[in-house]
């Protein structure tokens, strides 16, 4: 059980470094967005749009990180034999925990900065 966790961890981190950072051919990358404070990460494995009103490259951003987290995050669980919801918790996890100060996070419908 604790090696089949352990992979799962190491898996769902291995997807969103592949499927999380820049994006070929998108006029504003993830790292750029969050550094940039426009998106943020989420308590549920997604990412999100700090802001309710933001530009439409901002949100076709999101949209496309969170089709491709989710897409690796049901193989995952395909082949773990998982639910989805599980993956996507370990990586946030891994992702709120690695994120640097100053970060937007959301966490309860609730936006704050790590310090």
């Amino acid at each position: 059980m604790r090696t089949r966790r352990s992979f799962l961890l190491l898996a769902a981190v291995v997807a969103i470094a592949v499927f999380g950072a820049a994006l070929p051919g998108a006029a504003l990358d993830l790292d750029a967005a969050k550094q940039q404070g426009l998106v943020g990460e989420q308590t549920d494995g997604y990412v999100a749009a700090v802001s309710a009103d933001a530009p439409a490259d901002v949100e076709a951003l999101v949209a496309d990180v969170n089709a491709k987290r989710r897409a690796a995050y049901q193989e995952i669980a395909q082949k773990n034999g998982t639910k989805v919801e599980d993956v996507a918790m370990l990586a946030a996890q891994k992702l709120l925990t690695r994120a640097p100060a100053g970060a937007w996070i959301r966490d309860k419908g609730q936006w704050y900065q790590k310090k």
